[in-house]
């Protein structure tokens, strides 16, 4: 049994901030809905990250706060948000062109299950009290150029939620180019997953044991 008191785990925001290192200076991004919507709060100035949401948004700033709040602005999860000085609005039609269209760089997606082949699972775990559609999520996994997961490591009953096959409803086959956790950042490639990073306290071997999927150790640790 892993003892994972000792291990200092990320924050959403930890992971937020992870991911924003991999996003290169002039990327277009779509944030998908719950923990991804907040990068938004952490983009650095020295980069021109352009947000987009495909509800019809493009320039997207952070998430509103209490005096900035237009209850007609709002991102694809329904959260007022801000724009940017250039931010333009347009048609959803318009929208999900640019997506399908493949002029989205990144999307990062929360997950319930990510393969080791990639496939993503997001959308629809049978339980009545979930989510009970996917969204445009189909349509960014397989849109955008590359896709960046966020999601906790372990389910809230331990469970790893990188899995050798989905047993979810997939939203997508072989999808997801790198995973961002609590735990690690974890590489989907060819040659299958590989730890880029991994928190203190935790070694290489009690992550792969954790993750309970075949795992290489990757160089930059």
């Amino acid at each position: 049994m892993i003892d994972l008191s000792k291990v200092k785990k990320r924050t959403t925001a930890d992971i937020a901030k992870r991911i924003v290192q991999d996003i290169p200076d002039g990327a277009h991004v779509n944030l998908g809905i719950g923990q991804p919507m907040t990068i938004s709060n952490y983009l650095p100035s020295d980069k021109e990250i352009l947000l987009h949401s495909e509800n019809g948004l493009l320039g997207m700033g952070p998430l509103a706060k209490d005096h900035e709040i237009d209850e007609e602005l709002v991102n694809a999860g329904k959260q007022p948000v801000t724009m940017l000085p250039g931010a333009s609005l347009c048609h959803h039609t318009d929208s999900f062109v640019m997506i399908r269209g493949g002029h989205i760089d990144i999307c990062v997606l929360g997950a319930f299950q990510v393969s080791v082949k990639g496939d993503i699972a997001n959308w629809r775990t049978g339980d009545p009290k979930a989510i009970p559609a996917v969204g445009g999520a189909m349509d960014l996994a397989l849109g955008a150029k590359k896709l960046f997961v966020m999601m906790e490591h372990l389910t809230k009953s331990g469970e790893s939620k990188l899995v050798l096959e989905c047993t979810y409803p997939l939203t997508a086959l072989a999808a997801v180019d790198c995973v961002y956790t609590d735990l690690a950042t974890i590489a989907v490639t060819p040659e299958g997953l590989v730890a880029l990073d991994w928190v203190d306290g935790l070694s290489f071997e009690e992550l792969q044991s954790l993750s309970g999927v075949p795992m290489i150790q990757g160089s930059a640790q």
